[in-house]
């Protein structure tokens, strides 16, 4: 499954409220602890920022002999 901005938003906002039970695009899941719900949203966001990296411009810089 590819996680989406929608999906962090999602567990962010369960994470804030307290909540245990997310639903995810077309699943919904019930995690047992906080630090599990930590965990699944920190995989989620690197994805989601991993993927927004994905093909940006490359910039190198060269200095020359004098």
């Amino acid at each position: 499954m590819a996680w989406t901005q929608v999906d962090l938003d999602t567990i962010n906002a369960a994470v804030a409220t307290g909540a245990k039970r997310v639903r995810f695009q077309t699943h919904e899941v019930e995690y047992q602890s906080l630090n599990d719900m930590l965990k699944a949203r920190d995989l989620i966001k690197a994805e989601v920022e991993g993927a927004s990296d994905r093909g940006g411009p490359i910039f190198t810089e060269y200095q020359g002999a004098y």
